[in-house]
Order: structure tokens, then sequence, then C-alpha cells
């Protein structure tokens, strides 16, 4: 049915997920079920003994495995999201909140109380936990070169009218989603399968076939509802690999489910950040120099590295840029992608740059970005479409930005500072390769599958709609199936790629199932109208028990020429206190152009999302260690501050249309991380305006003000 795609559908499986008919991977329940509980270390380096003979004689324990009992797995990572784990392979504690031992037991209850019972004496090492004093390290990346070099950025900025030359901080954050990581694992011989809490499980089939050394198609992963991933559930943790290990010793199904204090350590979370922004322009803001470096952490095992500058690349024109990227091996676990890897941190440091730029040329920072606004990227490759100048025209409008006194601490609301701040915001289009099945059943309606999960974003939804569109279906005769490693393949929901993968993959199935109709009814298009009933009389006529379409969607070869960008504005009002430097947002506005939206009401609750992490990013959300023994200080819910609903404003997204013919099939760009993109910057900037004093190491916290 035409103008399906686009408009604003309920949620398909909403009436699931509020009568609790929705089952995710905690709640799957199998014959003979058991129960696991890990036993984390309290240290970060060193060895470890485990007593577990108190755990073992324990009422309901099953087992207690540890790296004497644990089967023997290849624990190797190839690097990405593909981890080195540290699953009992041996005795030596490399990260504080590793795992130690895996409790088995009839209940949940049993299996807690016995790991309790647990004892661990360590022999200790000397750990590195500070960032500042750990070694720095060009990352291998696979080859690929890590820095980029365009003219001559050094020299540039040394003649340059105008210098600035800032270092900005992002500390360690964790993606803390409602639904904890939970695994259920079972075997049948040398057949297993997995319920996970798993962003994407054909990679999840990968990792564990290549651990346990089994054919992949002896593994099965199913992960049909996720409550909230931000990519922290985009790779394959410990606990995933340790309840199939256990699983296989006890020879039954094992239940693995993270508390809370589980949350941190044990799977990865954004890495702490430094980053050098300096920047060279002339009196008339124009840029003639841009050096972006970063230095972040990784583990003493493993390598992660976010893109952190790469947006320096993207929004602004400059004849010199030098961006590179370093590491750093901290005995931590391993980083992890988290909603805009480098994106969001990156964005901080440039977007604050730019705005001390502004205050240093006195040019306003919107006329600021629009003076070096860019056609093309720094390689040069022109944009296949590119909405940011329009994005800060229409975000400037709806906020009233011509209202904004530009001089610091020259705004009040009574008593309260008021500051007004704007940033701009990029994220790339990422696509691979995918596969999909639309089957027309004997009775009209029609089934889609895809081995794509829905995180919570919509992808239910938004497949619904795009089949529906093509097969002239409405919504309700259409059934998608999500979320099972034995569907045809799918990426990670992960890089904003999902929709622009299996949806494009989905449009192409359903035009071939479309096709194949159009054939049993010798090409005449009459037939298929009016629904289901229309093509159940179709099939009856001919005999057809049902109809399949497939596809296997490859990324466009358009993306060899062309930029493919997500842009956008973020604008951001603060209210601060000047006695007691506590920050309130009370308004913020963004505006993105990413490609077709698929579905308005989605769409915005992505972008209102976004806005609300930059909160939590800006103001509130640090992990804290102790830099004497590596522990997590705040692993709860009471220390970690996220954004509740008094610290978030009314929040008003702007979609801006866009054509882009390049990027897919659906023309989508990706919309889940660009929302968090050039939002904390958008607020630290407002602080600023607000109060005079910068701050450049998030969160911005009232001693930080009052300083």
């Amino acid at each position: 049915m035409s103008g399906l795609v686009g408009a604003p559908v309920d949620r398909v499986d909403g009436r699931l997920k509020v009568t609790g008919a929705a089952k995710y991977s905690a709640e799957v329940a199998v014959p003979g079920l058991t129960y696991g509980v890990m036993v984390l270390s309290t240290a970060a380096s060193g060895t470890a003994q485990v007593d577990a003979a108190a755990a073992r004689r324990a009422p309901g324990v099953i087992a207690v495995m540890t790296p004497q009992n644990a089967p023997r797995v290849d624990s190797g990572g190839t690097g990405g999201g593909d981890r080195t784990l540290m699953v009992l392979q041996d005795d030596v504690v490399r990260y504080d909140r590793q795992p130690l031992a895996v409790v088995v037991a009839d209940t949940f209850e049993r299996a807690t109380d016995a790991a309790a019972m647990v004892r661990v004496r360590y022999s200790l090492a000397a750990a590195v936990t500070q960032f500042d004093t750990a070694p720095e390290y060009k990352p291998a990346s696979g080859g690929r070169d890590v820095d980029k070099h365009k003219g001559d950025a050094s020299a540039a900025y040394a003649q340059a009218a105008v210098n600035l030359d800032r270092t900005y901080v992002v500390p360690v954050e964790h993606h803390n989603p409602m639904e904890p990581h939970a695994t259920v694992a079972q075997w049948d011989g040398d057949r297993l399968t997995v319920y996970d809490a798993s962003q994407g499980v054909i990679n999840a089939r990968r990792k564990l076939a290549q651990t346990f050394g089994v054919p992949i198609t002896s593994v099965r992963v199913v992960s049909t509802f996720i409550g909230g991933g931000f990519g922290g559930k985009g790779s394959v943790w410990p606990h995933t690999v340790l309840a199939a290990m256990a699983a296989k010793l006890v020879n039954a199904p094992v239940k693995l489910v993270l508390a809370r204090p589980q949350m941190f350590g044990s799977v990865g979370f954004r890495p702490q950040t430094v980053q050098r922004i300096a920047l060279g322009a002339g009196h008339d803001g124009r840029l003639t120099a841009i050096v972006h470096e970063t230095t972040a952490q990784t583990s003493m095992f493993d390598e992660f590295m976010a893109g952190t500058g790469a947006i320096s690349g993207v929004l602004y024109a400059t004849p010199n840029l030098t961006i590179t990227h370093r590491l750093r091996r901290l005995n931590a676990s391993t980083p992890t992608f988290m909603r805009a890897p480098g994106e969001a941190c990156g964005s901080f440091a440039l977007e604050s740059a730019m705005d001390e730029l502004a205050y240093a040329t006195g040019i306003d920072p919107i006329e600021l970005r629009l003076r070096n606004d860019t056609p093309v990227d720094a390689d040069g490759k022109p944009f296949s479409s590119r909405a940011f100048r329009e994005a800060l025209r229409q975000g400037a409008e709806r906020f009233g930005w011509t209202r904004r006194d530009p001089r610091p601490r020259s705004m009040r609301d009574g008593r309260l500072l008021v500051g007004m701040g704007v940033a701009g915001s990029a994220y790339p289009t990422h696509r691979s390769a995918s596969s999909a099945l639309v089957r027309v059943n004997a009775d009209g309606t029609a089934l889609v599958q895809s081995a794509g999960v829905d995180i919570g974003t919509g992808a239910y939804t938004v497949f619904t709609q795009i089949a529906a569109e093509q097969l002239g279906l409405p919504v309700e005769q259409v059934r998608i199936e999500l979320g099972d490693s034995a569907f045809p393949t799918a990426p990670n929901a992960g890089g904003s790629q999902l929709t622009a993968s299996a949806g494009s993959a989905i449009k192409l199935a359903a035009l071939d199932a479309r096709a194949k109709l159009l054939a049993l009814a010798r090409g005449d298009a009459a037939a298929l109208i009016g629904g289901a009933p229309a093509i159940a009389a179709l099939m009856r006529s001919v005999g057809a028990p049902a109809v399949e379409g497939r596809s296997d969607a490859k990324p466009a070869e358009a993306a060899q020429s062309y930029a493919m960008h997500a842009f956008g504005a973020q604008f951001a009002e603060v209210r601060v206190d000047p006695d007691l430097g506590t920050v309130s947002v009370v308004r913020f506005v963004n505006a993105f152009g990413a490609g077709r939206i698929l579905n308005e009401k989605t769409a915005r609750s992505q972008y209102i999302g976004g806005a609300v992490w930059g909160i939590g990013m800006a103001l509130l959300e640090q992990t804290r260690y102790d830099e004497r023994s590596g522990r997590i200080m705040n692993a709860n819910l009471a220390e970690y501050l996220v954004p509740v609903n008094a610290d978030v404003p009314a929040i008003e997204p702007i979609i801006i249309p866009e054509d882009d013919p390049h990027v897919n099939e659906i023309g989508v760009k990706g919309i889940g991380e660009i929302g968090i993109v050039g939002a904390a910057a958008a607020i630290a900037n407002a602080v600023y305006h607000a109060t005079g004093k910068r701050v450049r190491e998030l969160p911005i916290t009232p001693e930080k003000l009052l300083a």
C-alpha cells in the first residue's frame, strides 16, 4: 500500500511489550534449566586461587566451574568487535571484575548464595591504573593507518592569524541498558543453541563456533527482543561463553544473567579519551589548519580503538589537517562501541573548540560554522547529500537563536544564569551485505524473515512498513520474524547500519515476491489490488501454496564515489545557579537530515533519545576508579548517574526532508547514533555562555564550575 513508508505507524511489537508477551533472553524457559552465577575478581592484576569447597557443599549446587575444571576453548579475538575473552583458561587476573568462577545450581537463589561462599586468594601484581602514566602507542588496527594527514597542519597552524590549542577529556562511561546482559545456553550433542541479549546473532554464531571449535552450522543464536544495547551488546562477552561452557560441564541448559554491578567491568564501556584540538584560522574565521590528536585507553590483552578524530575530516573545510589516534594499556577490561563511539567524543572536542574559536574571532558560532562548510570530505569526495546548513538554519529559527546576547554571563532569569549553545553533528552512513526472505502465504498474508535484531529502535515496525508497501498489504497482514541466526543473514544492529542493510534486502525480496505474483497473474496488476483477499484468490486460482521472494543486497558502488553521512545541528539552553553551580537543561532543539525517514514517530524517538544521552554525557555520567587498586567505585545506578525525568526538558527534533539516491535502495542513512553527536558540546557551550567558565573535562559538575 503506497504511503506506508514514512508514516508514523505505531510499533507493531508494542502490544507484546506492554502486555509482557515479548520474551527477552532472560525469560526463555527450556526443560531442565539450571542457573549460573559468576564470581568476579576484586583485584585488577595478579593471580587468583579459587577455593570453592564450601560452595560445592551448598544445597542445590550442581557444579562450580573454575580454571581447574573449565572446558578448554579458543578464547582469542580477531579485532574489531571480536574480543579476546577471559573465560577461566588460566589463573591470571588482568582486570577488576574478571570472571574467576561460575556456580551452577538448581535455582538462581541457591546459585547466588553459593557464589558468596567462594573464597579467592590473590597474589597481587602491580596494576597499571593511571591513564596519564601508561605508555602510549600507535595501534595496528588491522594494518589500516589510524592517522590522516592533508597538507602541513603544523606549519599552517604556526602561521595562522588566530590560534587555539586546547585539550578535552571524556571519562569512562558505561552503557547501562535497562535490560542486563543475559544468556541461556543449551547443548544437544555437539549442537549449541544460545538465547542471548545480543545486537548481532550472525556475528555471535561465528564467535561461538570459533570458540568451541564446532562448525558454524552447529550453532544457533536467538535474540528476539532487546531491552537496549547501545553498542554494549554488539560483541560476545565472557558471560555468554561461560554459560555455554557451564552447560557443557553440567550437561544441562544454563541461564546466566548479569546483576547490575556486573554490568561494570565484565562487559565493555566507552573508554577514556584525551583529545588535543589545535585550530588555525584567519581573522574572518576561515580555518587554515585542524589538528585532532586522540589518546584513549584499551586493555592489557586486547585492542579497541574508536575513530574519534574522524569527524574533523567531515564537518569543516580546511586545506591542512592532521588526525592521529594513540592508545594506552590499562588493567581494565576491553572498551567497546558505545552509541556513536568515535563521533560522540570527537564532536565534544571539535565543537567545543569551534565555540572557543567563535569567541576568539568575535564571530557568531553559527556563522563561523557556515563560513567553514564544505561540499567534500577530507579525501576530496563529494557528499552524496549534506543538510548541515539547513540543519543550522532550521534549528536556529526554531530555537530562537537571534535572542541570544553573545556576551558570556550576560543573560539571566531572575538570579539564574542563562546560556545558549550550538554544535554541529555528523555520522557516517554504513551498510553491510544482507539477505531477506519474504513469503506470501496462501491466505494472502506475508511473512518476512531476517537475522537482524531489533534492539528497541523500531526495526520490527519499519521492516513491516517496507514489505507491506511493496506487496500492497496493510501492516496488519505482514508478520516479521527477526533475531535468529537460522534466518537470512544481516549485520549487527550497530553503527546505524541495520535498517540500511536489512531494510534494503527486505525491499528487494518483497519486490521479488511481487514480481512472482504478477507472473502468476499473467501481468495483470489489478489482480493484486485489494490486499490479502485478492492475493489469496489469485493463489487459489493457480493452486500455489506460497510464493517466496529472496534477495541478497550489497553496499552500493556509489560509496566509492561519494562520502555518505547524516548531518545535523544541536541547540541547548541551560540555567546555572551561580551559588550552587548546578546546571539544568531547560530546552533542547535538534535538527537532522538523514535521508529518507521510514517512520516519523520512531525517528523522533531516536533523536530525543540521543539528546537525553547527550545530557547524561555532558552533566552526569562518569565511571570512577580507585587508582590504587583499579576497582570501579560506582558500579550501580545509585552512584553512576544517568538522566531521569527531572533532568530532561522538552526536546524538539526537526526532521529535514532529504532525498539521497546514492546511499541504498531505501534511501536511508541511519539515525540511531547521530542524535548524541554534538549534544554534549552544545550543552557545554551553553554552560560557557551562561557562566563565562569553560569546562573541557566531562562531566560538567558543580565543583568544576565553582572552582
